[in-house]
């Protein structure tokens, strides 16, 4: 599956690095490609290529703010959660995003 997403907390600062670094690893030990932006106090970080949007299959915003630039994902399935859910079961959402996807 090819996953594209943005990590955001409301301090932009320690949940938004730990729930990218949690995607990115569950992604990579369930053989995914995965990207994932960061927007924080420092600005935007990482930020998806238009090529990486137009191959995914989804898009995760993993957030507890409001998040800049939704409407590149226009017409892709988007998985909006809490950052707690990408810390605590990454893997666990990953599958159900891949079963409800049926791939």
């Amino acid at each position: 599956m090819n996953i594209v997403g943005i990590a955001a907390c409301t301090s932009g600062i320690a949940h938004t690095y730990i729930a990218k670094e949690k995607l990115m690893k569950a992604g990579q030990a369930l053989n995914h490609t995965i990207h994932i932006e960061t927007q924080g106090t420092i600005g935007t970080e990482n930020e998806l290529l238009p090529q990486d949007i137009a191959a995914a299959d989804v898009v995760i915003i993993a957030a507890d703010i409001k998040v800049g630039g939704r409407d590149r994902f226009a017409g892709k399935k988007i998985v909006d959660i809490p950052t707690h859910i990408a810390i605590k079961s990454p893997k666990a959402l990953l599958n159900k995003i891949q079963a409800e996807l049926g791939i």
